[in-house]
């Protein structure tokens, strides 16, 4: 039986790490680490720090380019297929890593329960037939860090909040009966498809837990503009971007 841990490793800093996540990433016997192109070798190097900080000398570290997902058609599709490419390349790893069972771990960045696909990834390796156990360690999420960045709370008091994704956002408009939206995913200014931009207010944050993190927060038809050309001058110079924001009707 092979153990396979998917380990929340917060959004950037190493410090993040909970004391579970570290006994856990100490008793694999090994290590996998996923390449995703030189645009986004500083996910890379964070996961590299980690290991460097919490593993020994000896503990065996396995770096793999992970698959890409197609950028044109169906996206429901050309997500399942990029799901099922990734599930694919792990089941060989831990064939060949792990042909006898042990303990495997993977670093999964913020927690793999929000807006991650590693739980629905090792649902294919299982229907696949291969012999695994999977744990999950819980990691600090992006949502967490970017309201202590700002000091504000998720929710008004007694409300609830609803998560989405840019995407969403775009096509569906504001959810009704909601007051607070947090957005992830998003490839650039959703929230300039709302309506009425004078009646919110919005807190944003990029590269969250990072030495480049950047934030900004005002009132969204004030900040919307500065916000988006502020956001491009920071892909172009990292070359990549990760960003979230939360959104709050004013009053």
């Amino acid at each position: 039986m092979i153990q396979l841990a998917l380990i929340g490793i917060g959004t950037g800093n190493p410090d993040h790490l909970t004391l579970a996540a570290v006994n856990t990433l100490a008793q694999a016997d090994v290590v996998l680490l996923p390449r995703k192109g030189k645009a986004k070798s500083d996910l890379l190097d964070l996961r590299r720090l980690i290991c460097e900080r919490w593993l020994s000398a000896k503990a065996n570290i396995v770096e793999f380019d992970l698959p890409t997902r197609a950028a044109q058609g169906d996206y429901q599709q050309n997500v399942r297929q990029w799901h099922d490419a990734i599930a694919h390349c792990w089941q060989q790893l831990l064939a060949t890593h792990c042909p006898q069972g042990g303990r495997a771990a993977l670093l999964i960045w913020g927690d793999p329960s929000l807006y991650d696909s590693s739980l629905r990834i090792t649902e294919r390796l299982e229907a696949a037939g291969l012999p695994i156990n999977v744990t999950v360690v819980p990691g600090i999420t992006s949502l967490q860090v970017l309201t202590a960045a700002h000091r504000i709370p998720l929710n008004a008091i007694g409300a609830p909040v609803h998560i989405t994704t840019g995407r969403q956002l775009r096509e569906q408009g504001w959810p009704d009966g909601i007051d607070r939206v947090a957005v992830m995913l998003d490839s650039g200014g959703a929230f300039t498809t709302l309506p009425n931009p004078e009646h919110y207010d919005i807190w944003w944050g990029a590269y969250l837990g990072m030495p480049e993190q950047s934030l900004m927060a005002g009132r969204l038809d004030r900040i919307s503009e500065p916000l988006l050309q502020h956001r491009q001058h920071l892909r172009d110079t990292q070359g990549w971007i990760m960003d979230i924001y939360l959104l709050a009707r004013r009053g």
